[in-house]
């Protein structure tokens, strides 16, 4: 049976036993799926709006003003966030 001391999980992952290596990986790969997701959504409103609408909207706006603000936007929280899971895991052991 497992402890409370173990450490807490978030959507079933594990808050300890991250290293700064994948604490890294798992930062800026958020980041990346963040970019895709909020890009591939920014396209598809913009292909309705263009249709609909009989508008002439650049899709690159979609990169630049959704996908690319979204991604840095979580790579800017997650980076000090999972550091700090790495830096309290060094000071509790």
């Amino acid at each position: 049976m497992r402890t409370q001391s173990e450490g807490g999980k978030i959507f079933g992952f594990p808050l300890r036993g991250f290293g700064l290596f994948s604490g890294l990986m798992l930062a800026v790969s958020s980041a990346f799926f963040t970019f895709f997701a909020t890009t591939t959504l920014a396209i598809f409103a913009l292909l309705a709006w263009n249709l609909f609408g009989h508008h002439a909207v650049s899709y690159a706006d979609s990169y630049r003003y959704v996908g690319f603000p979204a991604g840095l936007l979580v790579l800017i929280v997650a980076l000090p966030t999972f550091a700090v899971l790495w830096v309290r895991a060094k000071l509790r052991r």
